[in-house]
């Protein structure tokens, strides 16, 4: 199993969070400052990385744009560490591509029942990429087909893309931007309502699954576990 990378400048909480790691059977290594941790994510290639918010020089917000930038580290997850609970520090988390947070002080117990629950989120998307399952929805990945009732749904090659994107990491907010890097190949200003058109059009054609695909105004969209009722 690859490594869990901690991030962290705080010298005490850095030794709590590697103990309680190694405790639960985790290998684990770590960096004091956000470009050491870089460097350390891009090299190691880590299963996870827990990534304090607060960090001298380069930030953990910096520290987190550029894993999600790289191809080579932009799959692997990021638990952010906060000293503050407020919302916007949860939203911009999420917009940076951080799968889950912990607020400080936290407990260590917690911390690794989250480490566990992201790795096993993982591991299920892993196993279960080639076919997405929801409800009436099934999504074939590799043979670029969706059907609902085994009727087939007509999509065009970017539908298909932008319905994946969002299926495949269910329950988990995906802002405009991350959308059109992922799903487009760029990130421009000015081109979040290509995003949103497409959305419209996705909708329709998924008929009453449509609902599944919820807007969280002024940050991006989610994919439903299940429709609201």
């Amino acid at each position: 199993m690859n490594p869990v990378l901690v991030v962290e400048d705080e010298k005490d909480i850095l030794d709590l969070v590697e103990y309680h790691l190694r405790q639960a059977g985790f290998p684990v290594i770590s960096a004091l400052d956000g470009s050491s941790g870089l460097e350390e994510a891009r090299r190691k290639q880590p299963a996870l990385v827990i990534l304090d918010l607060m960090l001298p020089g380069m930030d953990g917000k910096d520290v987190a744009r550029s894993l999600k930038s790289n191809p080579l580290t932009r799959l692997i997850p990021i638990l952010m560490l906060t000293a503050r609970a407020e919302e916007v520090d949860r939203i911009i988390g999420f917009e940076l591509g951080a799968d889950d947070y912990v607020t400080k002080p936290f407990s260590p117990r917690e911390l690794v029942l989250r480490v566990r629950a992201i790795l096993r989120r993982r591991e299920t998307n892993q196993e279960a990429e080639k076919f997405i399952q929801i409800g009436d929805l099934l999504i074939d990945v590799e043979g670029h087909h969706v059907s609902m009732n085994k009727a087939e749904i007509q999509l065009t090659s970017t539908e298909f893309k932008l319905l994946v994107e969002l299926a495949s990491k269910r329950g988990r907010v995906q802002t405009r931007t991350s959308l059109l890097d992922r799903v487009w190949g760029y990130t421009y200003e000015g081109y979040d309502r290509t995003v949103d058109t497409h959305i419209r059009h996705l909708r329709e054609k998924l008929g009453d699954l449509g609902e599944y695909i919820e807007t969280l105004r002024g940050v991006g969209y989610r994919f439903r576990e299940e429709k609201e009722k």
